[in-house]
């Protein structure tokens, strides 16, 4: 039987539709959901094969149909499938309904008794579509009077004002999740009220155990004096956190629990007990560190122990 859409087209469509509304609708984050899940992409291909087996199985009904016909219902048939689409019954009915007009043998009905110069004016309708869009932008702007104007519902501003916080809203959750880039490279000393206020409370969570909430230190060293056994100064302080010391169990790698920025806020944190002297601190341990000479790990290690960043356990 004759068909408006061959199959070749026909199945890629439907799967293509069916696809694009199970992406929509299934929330998979950053991947495909018929990677995430895979499931969907089961249903999906035993969809696909479904298509496929229902194409061949209504070939194969039509063919054998065409043949049961007799001589003259296979005429019939094959003069109603050479008419063309927009020639036929299902078409010319579509666009009556849409449009309204007149046939050319209709023409005397709508005809009016303009004349110019031999050229008849005609009295067609306007489209029934056109007609239905424009009482529908009436009644829009009617109730748009109603609800903004008459009952004073939210300005434009008010609006910009909720999509502005909404904004926010999302730029502050893509911030917890977004790919944190800062390494010893490129960690600086944070001064500001906040991130040395984070820096504490990070550092009361994880630090106390084996510091004191002082920085006087127990089982780690007196993280308030001058001196350190694996070197003051952020990038030292930020490589121990981060990494841990392999000469002392103790103190681990919290580059696993905590993000890079946090860690340069600890350490910043840290930094800032210099000189507080609390009671009770441990003795001094390691070398006096001075930050003048502090260790430069940009540089390439020409010298000794000018610009590499020690390795021996942490403070």
């Amino acid at each position: 039987m004759k068909k408006i859409i061959p199959s070749y087209i026909r199945v890629p469509l439907i799967f293509a539709f069916v696809f694009a509304a199970l992406e929509f609708f299934i929330d998979s984050g950053d991947r495909p959901a018929f990677i995430k899940f895979p499931m969907v992409s089961l249903f999906l291909i035993v969809f696909l094969f479904l298509l496929i087996a229902i194409e061949i199985v209504v070939n194969a009904v039509d063919k054998v149909t065409y043949h049961l016909l007799t001589d003259n219902q296979k005429k019939q048939l094959e003069d109603a499938q050479s008419i063309p689409f927009t020639e036929s019954k299902f078409y010319q009915g579509i666009m009556s309904k849409l449009t309204r007009s007149k046939s050319v043998e209709q023409e005397a009905d709508v005809m009016l008794d303009h004349d110019y110069d031999g050229i008849r004016e005609l009295d067609n309708v306007l489209p029934p579509w056109w007609v239905n869009l424009f009482y529908a932008t009436i009644i829009f702007a009617f109730v748009y009077l109603v609800r903004f104007h008459v009952m004073g519902d939210y300005t434009q501003a008010q609006e910009f004002d909720k999509e502005v916080e909404l904004a926010t809203i999302e730029i502050a959750k893509n911030a917890t999740t977004a790919p944190d880039d800062m390494s010893i490279d490129k960690v600086t000393l944070l001064t500001d009220a906040e991130s040395i206020a984070k820096g504490k409370e990070i550092y009361t969570n994880t630090c106390i155990a084996c510091h004191k909430i002082d920085g006087g230190g127990s089982v780690g060293p007196n993280l308030t004096d001058e001196f350190w056994i694996n070197g003051g100064g952020i990038k030292n302080v930020f490589k121990v956190i981060s990494e841990g010391s392999p000469n002392n169990p103790s103190m681990v790698a919290w580059k696993n629990t905590l993000k890079p920025t946090d860690i340069q806020k600890i350490s910043s944190y840290v930094l800032s007990l210099q000189g507080s002297k609390p009671a009770g601190g441990k003795e001094a341990e390691g070398e006096k560190w001075v930050e003048d000479a502090a260790p430069n790990v940009n540089t390439a290690v020409t010298a000794k122990d000018s610009t590499k960043i020690a390795e021996v356990p942490p403070k």
